[in-house]
């Protein structure tokens, strides 16, 4: 009796193999990018004519000139600004005419923090809506978090940030984002 071995076919099955991972390795990749995109690139973002506060948030980017200007157009009552440990890097701003002004620490100094006070400030002023000035990588997680902790309509604003920023940003957001989605699910 005689043995034949067939020498092309192991090799054609790895290479099967190797293609199908490649592909799944491809949709995955592509999939993460256009999540990434959605979630921290382009999120949706605008507002009515009137909200019942303006919110900046702390952290990187030039928020406060966003914010500063909402509230010379007169688009809220009242503007809040987070000085939290990533704050904007300066005092509290000089209050807009016309416009109440409250600046605050947020505790815990995270977004987390900030959407705990901004709930707080929510029920004591009955606020309806509230527009979050920050940037859009946190725009998403911002949102999430902000309507764990308040009712009304939640809108987004973004200030611009630096290029060199985006990847740490992007980074940052993903772990943040899963952080909030599993272990802080609450207000």
């Amino acid at each position: 009796m005689r043995l034949r071995f067939r020498v092309g076919a192991p090799r054609r099955g790895r290479a099967v193999l190797r293609r199908r991972a490649l592909l799944v390795l491809g949709a995955v990749v592509v999939v993460f990018t256009a999540l990434t995109v959605r979630l921290f690139v382009v999120p949706a973002q605008g507002m009515p004519e009137q909200v019942s506060a303006i919110v900046m948030l702390a952290g990187p980017g030039d928020r406060l000139s966003a914010a500063l200007r909402l509230a010379s157009d007169h688009r809220a009552a009242m503007l809040v600004v987070s000085r939290g440990s990533d704050g904007y890097g300066g005092p509290c701003p000089p209050q807009p005419a016309g416009v109440r002004l409250i600046c605050f620490e947020p505790n815990p100094a995270n977004t987390r923090g900030e959407a705990e006070f901004i709930g707080e400030l929510a029920k004591r002023y009955t606020w309806r809506s509230v527009v979050l000035v920050t940037t859009r990588a946190q725009d998403t997680r911002a949102r999430m978090l902000v309507r764990r902790c308040f009712d009304g309509s939640v809108y987004v604003i973004t200030g611009p940030l630096a290029l060199s920023q985006w990847p740490f940003q992007i980074a940052y957001e993903w772990g943040a984002l899963v952080k909030a989605l599993v272990l802080n699910r609450s207000c």
